[in-house]
């Protein structure tokens, strides 16, 4: 029988694709890579372009194109089967990209092309994938003596399975604990759709009443919008103290010994290379130039939004005292009086407007305002193979040209990672055989599914968080480059990836997206002009507080990766350190937010968390030209469709967004967006 994951077609076919298929794939996959690297590499004098690094490039891609729908499956559809397959074949993967970093043959292969009377005859682009070749050799010890080769290897793998045990963690915390009440008053002040879920949890597990997980959707409706505190604390206490050795499971999943490895093994590997510091390291493929410019960016931007938060916080708790005598605003009481000042302020509610953001007309807009911003069309996909009947794909075009693919995975379930994110499942590029392989992307949600017969209804933010995903998959699907290394995302410097999903998000504020996006999912009326004036005027509402809790989590991860020292850092003093510093309200002292900050333990944000900080700078600035020249200008659409969108990873991202906005970056235009000009 074939493998589906070896049959190297334009998509995936999901449904032949089960756990058993996945380690021999990869293992053979890996055995055939490494026979053909030692060919391309045997002969020096016959190196070119063409014989070595499309070649190279060939192969690897078809690794990824195997690997890719294994490991979105671990992440959408998690089972046992398929987390023990994806265990096994991480080592291996670990083994074979650190060995790729450190083959000498290949790197003196990319030396001597970088420095053959050739190089000055390629194009910008095959120059930039040469040169980060090398400067990535570098990064993965090619200059060490052979004993450090094999400890970076050793490293490399140990922190491959760690970070794997620490998204583990998290998730089998949440799914390990839920509320169970046969009671509804428990439940008074939480909306239809999040009660009428927690009934479907309970039927689910044949019980009687109400469940409420951790999932995000539900721990958001209790927090929220629970009338019962008890209930609220209970929630908050489960939720941040999930995977520690603090809370209703103690000890169980517990990430307290896998974060203390991750940092030591990061810190060894940053040393062995002859950094300082995990930080320094990090930032060796970044925008910012040094730790102090990051740590200096974070504390500016703390020093100017303190003073707000500080303001909004006094008001939430006198608000919350004269509705209820709440004497102290403890922080499972936040989000409920937030709301509910919210609401008396400006008379508005993510409630309030779920019935006008279904999400067939949501999708609409995104895909006109798409059309109209970037030229670019986009068709639902009626027959295409898939991993869950909720998942719907698109086709994009422009000029009658196919572009790329895109998965859309909307919903909510168990076995399902929690969050939204894009992922590539394939990449554009130019095959060996002159063949174009056209990007395809995932774009994954866990919003509330549809219920009671009505479309699924989105809060606004959670608009806001499909337009930030979308934006990911336009980066990733727009790229006109044909080279893998620097195609879509790939290459983009980490601190700038951000800049496209931010920037799309503008559009969930301004009344002529709006108008494009939302219509009352019973009637088609239009938003009403009155709850479109008072969610507008509510846009900056505790921006302050945001802000510096966006802040508290940068600071806290770009002190630790540059402070860290094995056996003397304290994980919990230090974050109590930033709390100290920059945050306005102090959590209990069992919270252990750390324990499931995935970003930074399992992600990709380790020393990076302050990017999307930084990148916000950069599309809150794009989107002030936008704001000069028309929201909907297909002028200054196309404008950053070309020198954004469309060249990747192909040159640096400072001189990208000069060319797109005539100058360097200014942090104004963030300030003025996020309501901190101009107040206390």
């Amino acid at each position: 029988m074939t493998n589906p994951l070896l049959e190297q077609h334009l998509l995936p076919e999901f449904s032949r694709i089960k756990a058993e298929h996945i380690e021999p794939a990869i293992d053979q996959l890996l055995a055939r890579n490494r026979s053909r690297i030692e060919q391309l590499t045997a002969d020096p004098s016959v190196l070119s372009w063409e014989t070595l690094v499309l070649q190279l490039d060939e192969l690897n891609d078809e690794l990824s194109r195997a690997w890719s729908p294994a490991s979105h499956l671990n992440a959408v559809m998690n089972s046992d089967e398929l987390r023990e397959a994806y265990n096994r074949c991480l080592p291996k993967l670990s083994e074979y990209w650190t060995e790729l970093g450190q083959n000498q043959a290949l790197f003196k292969a990319y030396q001597a092309l970088s420095e053959g009377e050739g190089y000055q005859r390629m194009s910008p682009e095959q120059r930039k994938v040469i040169d980060n070749a090398l400067r990535d050799f570098k990064l993965s010890g090619i200059n060490l003596p052979v004993e450090q080769q094999q400890r970076y290897a050793e490293l490399r793998k140990k922190l491959s399975a760690l970070t794997t045990g620490f998204s583990e963690n998290v998730l089998d915390a949440t799914q390990g604990w839920f509320h169970h009440t046969q009671n509804e008053a428990d439940l008074q002040g939480m909306p239809e759709h999040a009660i009428a879920a927690a009934a479907q949890a309970a039927s689910t597990r044949e019980l009687q009443g109400w469940v409420i997980t951790l999932d995000f959707p539900a721990y958001y409706a209790v927090l929220t919008y629970a009338d019962n505190r008890g209930l609220r604390e209970q929630l908050y206490r489960a939720y941040s103290t999930r995977a520690s050795d603090q809370g209703p499971n103690a000890g169980k999943w517990d990430n307290s010994g896998v974060m203390q490895e991750i940092l030591e093994l990061r810190h060894e590997l940053a040393a062995l290379l002859g950094f300082s510091s995990y930080a320094d390291y990090s930032l060796a493929t970044k925008m910012a130039e040094s730790p102090e410019q990051v740590l200096g960016f974070l504390r500016d931007l703390a020093e100017k939004s303190k003073p707000v938060a500080q303001q909004e916080l006094q008001e939430l708790s006198d608000f919350a005292a004269e509705l209820d005598g709440t004497a102290e605003l403890m922080p499972w009481d936040v989000s409920y009086y937030a709301e509910k000042l919210k609401q008396q302020r400006y008379e508005v509610s993510q409630q309030m407007l779920r019935p006008y953001f279904p999400l067939p007309k949501v999708l609409d807009g995104l895909i006109a305002l798409v059309d109209k911003l970037f030229g670019v069309q986009i068709r639902e996909m009626d027959s295409f193979d898939s991993w869950h009947d909720d998942v719907r794909m698109f086709e994009l075009s422009r000029d009658g040209e196919t572009l790329a693919y895109c998965y859309l995975d909307p919903f909510a379930r168990s076995n399902k990672r929690g969050g939204a994110w894009m992922d590539g499942c394939r990449v554009r590029r130019r095959c060996v055989d002159g063949k174009l392989q056209l990007p395809v992307a995932y774009l994954v949600c866990n919003f509330t599914p549809p219920l009671n017969g009505k479309p699924a209804l989105l809060t606004h933010d959670e608009v806001t968080t499909l337009f930030h995903e979308f934006g990911h998959g336009l980066h990733h699907m727009l790229t006109r480059i044909e080279y893998a290394d620097i195609s879509g995302i790939n290459g983009v410097a980490w601190d700038a990836v951000e800049l496209p999903s931010q920037f799309l998000e503008n559009w969930c504020w301004e009344p002529e997206g709006l108008a494009l996006m939302s219509a009352h999912h019973e009637t088609g009326e239009p938003l009403p002009q009155a709850l479109l004036d008072k969610m507008l005027a509510a846009k900056h509402f505790q921006a302050g507080m945001m802000m510096v809790r966006q802040i508290e989590f940068s600071l806290f991860d770009f002190r630790l990766h540059h402070e860290f020292q094995p056996g003397v850092t304290d994980i919990q003093a230090l974050l109590n350190q930033v709390r100290d510093e920059v945050s306005v309200i102090q959590p209990p002292a069992e919270n252990r937010f750390q324990h499931s900050f995935s970003h930074i333990f399992a992600g990709g944000y380790a020393a990076g968390y302050y990017s999307y900080k930084w990148a916000e700078v950069l599309s809150a600035d794009a989107f002030s030209r936008f704001e000069e020249e028309g929201v909907l200008n297909p002028t200054t659409g196309r404008d950053f469709r070309e020198n954004i969108l469309e060249k990747g990873g192909s040159a640096e991202p400072m001189e990208l967004f000069v060319a797109f906005r005539g100058r360097e970056p200014s942090v104004e235009p963030l300030l003025r967006h996020s309501g901190i000009t101009g107040r206390a």
